[in-house]
């Protein structure tokens, strides 16, 4: 069950790259995703800091205590695409393919241990 959840649309990197950042703060707490993030030297840490912060506020805004929050569920999926061309030689062109990504981000209370 969700407690907070924070959205990025469109964001101008490949959903490829952006998975790298995901996988590594999947399932940690925020405090320590967030201090990973800042010492990532990846371009999309940045974003991936800022979503995390905006659940957070979305969590406090539900009354939820942010202490002890994990992620409990972060995706990233394939967002537009933009389609440019490069001139080559002989008259011919070849497709550049910008691509974005769409962040999901929910945040949620651990399960508590079994004894």
């Amino acid at each position: 069950m969700a407690n907070a959840s924070a959205k990025l649309s469109n964001y101008r990197q490949s959903p490829r790259k952006v998975r790298l950042v995901a996988d590594l703060v999947r399932g940690k707490r925020t405090d320590v995703a967030l201090a990973l993030l800042t010492h990532l030297p990846k371009r999309a840490a940045e974003p991936m800091a800022k979503l995390i912060r905006s659940a957070l506020a979305n969590a406090r805004s539900k009354h939820v205590s942010s202490n002890e929050l994990v992620i409990s569920r972060i995706e990233v999926g394939q967002g537009i695409v933009f389609k440019r061309f490069m001139p080559r030689a002989r008259g011919k062109a070849s497709p550049i393919r910008k691509k974005t990504s769409h962040i999901t981000l929910e945040l949620s209370q651990p399960a508590p241990a079994k004894k």
